[in-house]
């Protein structure tokens, strides 16, 4: 049987700075696991997630590094294998969200949306999927967009629709080394992700879409990451949605 415990394992957590990425860090190092905290601009943010687990008495890094550069994704994954010898999980949160109509949209944000939704996402589960130990964990952030959709954002929701395919491709070429491969999508998150593509009544919306009437929160998504990445081993190449019910009328 697999072993469904983070204590002494390795998590390479991609946008693990802040936000949802940083709970996740801290969760899996309060679990026992070593972390790597990838960041891309906020090193401050990474500075202080790393410095929060190890005053709590964790081991942690920080690595900077853009991900729509393939050097850069291998960078991480190499600096987590010579800081502590292997990788067991990698949780990739990265993304950028971008409400525009498909008539006002450029090729210059086109580009840039499907580079950081779709391009990072891939060459990240890539490099984990050559750098993770056996029976190792890869989950990718989506969102409830794939299920449920709204108007304007069509790069957002279209940039982040190759993760499935990639991950049920994935879950099958790795599944002769015990790797799980899955993503989970998440509704409209109570972050500041969300809060600048929208007004405060189309925020109030989505938040009505959910059940209880209010948007996802990051401390209701890492009990499900955490479960994927250990006692959720034998789930694979499956996408969870994870929003409340989130739904468009």
């Amino acid at each position: 049987m697999a072993d469904t415990t983070l204590r002494d394992k390795v998590a390479v957590i991609g946008g693990g700075e802040k936000n949802l990425g940083a709970l996740i860090s801290r969760t899996f190092a309060e679990d026992g696991a070593r972390i790597v905290v990838h960041y891309h601009t906020s090193e401050k943010e990474a500075e202080e997630t790393v410095r929060a687990i190890q005053d709590g008495g964790g081991k942690a890094v920080s690595v900077q590094g853009d991900l729509t550069r393939v050097t850069d994704v291998r960078r991480l994954f190499e600096t987590a294998v010579d800081t502590y010898g292997g990788v067991d999980v990698a949780v990739n949160t990265t993304g950028m969200v971008l409400r525009k109509p498909i008539l006002e949209t450029t090729e210059d944000e086109y580009d840039r949306m499907f580079g950081i939704n779709a391009k990072a996402g891939y060459f990240f589960l890539q490099e984990a999927g050559r750098r993770l130990n056996d029976h190792g964990r890869i989950i990718s952030l989506g969102t409830s967009l794939l299920a449920a959709f709204t108007d304007g954002y069509s790069t957002y929701a279209g940039g982040k629709a190759p993760l499935e395919h990639f991950t049920r491709a994935a879950a099958k070429e790795f599944a002769d080394r015990f790797i799980s491969v899955n993503v989970v999508a998440p509704g409209p998150m109570d972050t500041p992700f969300f809060y600048p593509q929208e007004t405060p009544e189309r925020a109030r919306f989505h938040a009505s879409q959910a059940m209880g009437d209010q948007l996802t929160r990051i401390e209701d998504i890492v009990p499900l990451i955490r479960f994927l990445a250990t006692e959720g081993w034998w789930i694979t190449g499956q996408t969870l949605f994870a929003n409340g019910g989130y739904t468009t009328r």
